[in-house]
């Protein structure tokens, strides 16, 4: 006795068929992706443009068009052109520090020494501890009457009468511009030198070995190594780490909130921080939002050369 397969009707072979086509399939298992985008990233962007747009606060939220009021309006405060300022400078001179720092310990941590692995936990510390908590660390350490760095400052006799930092038995880190402004810059480097550091390290352990050993071969040293292929070999890798870094230090608000709050006079004010003073702690969403969109052509820039740079490294 014999069975014969019972075969699909025509309207199940056409749905498999369908299913099995590229053309449908692909965007089919993108469509949780897209809609995850448009909800968390879509929406609240078009909902920032209304607002810039718009005469809203908290008070009257009705979207009253104005056009580009409150971007000329923004652009003429003496506030915003310091945040503007500030925020390019804590984010390019944050990454400069970074990268020096940053290839250093990678060249370091490249190497075998006893508690190599003690010294990376330490390294990646701070890029596991949330930001929130690093900065309240920070503000304790940078107090102006009780900061332990001034305690040690003191002990050295670095700080006094007749030393080189003055008279003065504290420093008063968040109360002078220019001294909040170099703690700011110390924060964000000392946040963002880890993952930069990790990434280097990797990207070390991935020049080939008879490189390498070709070049130990020739007599080629320390330096002569590190300025003809560790550098050259590392320049795509670099790019990376500093395109992360920038993104990071570009949008954060966090650190200034909470070591000084913008202040001595606004002096450590940042765009992400005056957007958020300005529009939720101030009440008008409108210049607000006006203030955030001023990061996003930086953003787009800083997106557009990371995919720029992936699709380069999938070709080559």
């Amino acid at each position: 006795m014999s069975t014969i397969a019972a075969t699909p009707p025509p309207e199940t072979r056409e749905r498999r068929y369908l299913l099995d086509r590229e053309g449908v399939l692909g965007p089919l298992m993108l469509l949780p992706a897209v809609v995850y985008i448009i909800a968390l990233v879509g929406f609240p962007l078009g909902l920032a443009i209304a607002y810039s747009l718009s005469d809203v606060t908290i008070g009257d939220q009705g979207l009253d068009w104005v056009g580009f009021r409150n971007f000329v309006d923004v652009a003429k405060n003496g506030t915003f052109q310091k945040a503007l300022r500030n925020t390019f400078l804590f984010t390019l001179a944050s990454q400069v520090l970074v990268l020096t720092l940053a290839n250093i310990l990678a060249l370091v941590l490249s190497s075998d020494f006893k508690g190599k692995r003690l010294v990376r936990f330490l390294i990646l510390l701070p890029w596991t501890t949330p930001i929130a908590l690093g900065a309240i660390g920070w503000l304790w350490l940078l107090d102006s009457v009780y900061s332990p760095i001034d305690w040690v400052l003191r002990q050295v006799n670095l700080l006094g009468p007749g030393t080189i930092f003055g008279p003065r038995g504290n420093m008063y880190w968040t109360a002078k511009a220019d001294l909040a402004q170099l703690s700011v810059l110390l924060i964000h480097t000392w946040r963002t030198l880890p993952l930069a550091t990790v990434i280097l390290l990797a990207g070390l352990t991935a020049i080939p070995q008879d490189v390498k050993d070709a070049a130990n071969v020739d007599g080629a040293g320390f330096w002569r190594q590190l300025i003809y292929i560790r550098i050259p070999l590392l320049l795509p890798i670099m790019a990376v780490a500093t395109l992360f870094g920038m993104v990071f230090t570009f949008t954060d608000m966090t650190v200034v909130y909470v070591l000084t709050r913008g202040g001595p006079i606004d002096n450590t004010q940042v765009l992400a921080s005056w957007a958020y003073f300005k529009g939720i702690e101030g009440g008008n969403l409108a210049q607000g939002a006006a203030i955030a969109m001023f990061l996003f052509p930086v953003l787009v820039g800083v997106a557009v050369l990371m995919l720029r740079m992936a699709r380069r490294t999938e070709t080559t």
